[in-house]
């Protein structure tokens, strides 16, 4: 139901989101791929919501391992997103911000989302007072999910989200810095790196008939990374971070370096500026 209905009343709300863009542009090309991407993210933030629903559930009821087994798994749909997280930028910061980002770190009261409660599970051990944390998580995600129909995707925004996620990823995330108490980045990259090739994947067609061999590179190494994280598989997820060897961190490193910096050629691949 939920997809039948994104498929039908999505596609209407973005093309009529991007009716001054298409009059303004005399070029209709993204119109498509920009509509697919905005039923994408619709997807995603609905099934963020049935996920959350379930973690912070498990949270309520005190059953810790059943919380820590449904955080990064809950996590992907956001971060799958993650290269729009300006145009919600105010529940950004709530949902996902991590404790160096306030004050007094862990101890600050405007530290909430996603890393406060991995805090408590992981790093405390426990379930005990995140009862309100889970609560206001799950309030940001529903105001989220209701917020993306009415949203305007600027296509500049959407195609230069791709590369600033992987420039992210290559100078923070891969330190580890983000999921440091539960150690599941791998989890988050994966998403990461899924949520980009998907715009970059909608984007394809329309470049292929200028850059073929663009193509072929960004495709190249998009397997790369793939290859590597498949390694670290396990069930169905990945194993836990400090797992990865320092030959693959680097490898991973150089890849999405390499990565943001193909991506970040396609606004003006694409005649965005």
């Amino acid at each position: 139901m939920i997809g039948t209905y994104l498929k039908t009343t999505g596609l209407a709300l973005a093309l009529g989101g991007w009716a001054g863009m298409a009059a303004a542009d005399p070029s209709l090309d993204l119109v498509g791929p920009l509509a697919d991407y905005k039923i994408y993210v619709a997807e995603n933030t609905a099934q963020l919501v049935a996920d959350a629903e379930a973690f912070t559930t498990a949270i309520k009821a005190g059953d810790l391992d059943k919380a820590k087994a449904l955080f990064a798994p809950t996590r992907t749909s956001y971060e799958k997103i993650e290269p729009i997280a300006e145009l919600f930028s105010d529940l950004d910061v709530s949902i996902d911000a991590r404790a160096d980002d306030f004050e007094k770190a862990e101890a600050d009261e405007a530290f909430t989302g996603f890393h406060r409660l991995e805090y408590g599970l992981w790093e405390k051990g426990s379930t005990e007072g995140l009862a309100p944390f889970a609560d206001r998580l799950m309030a940001d995600i529903h105001t989220l999910n209701e917020r993306i129909n009415g949203l305007t995707f600027p296509p500049e925004v959407v195609v230069g989200g791709a590369a600033a996620l992987m420039e992210e990823v290559a100078a923070t995330k891969i330190s580890g810095e983000e999921d440091r108490y539960s150690r599941t980045d791998l989890w988050d990259f994966d998403a990461n790196f899924a949520g980009s090739q998907k715009i970059y994947d909608l984007l394809k067609p329309l470049i292929a008939k200028q850059d073929p061999e663009f193509v072929a590179k960004v495709d190249g190494n998009f397997a790369a990374v793939d290859a590597v994280l498949a390694k670290y598989k396990e069930g169905d997820g990945y194993v836990s971070y400090e797992k990865l060897t320092d030959a693959d961190r680097n490898l991973l490193s150089s890849k999405v370096n390499t990565l943001a910096e193909d991506l970040s050629t396609l606004r003006g691949k694409l005649g965005l500026g």
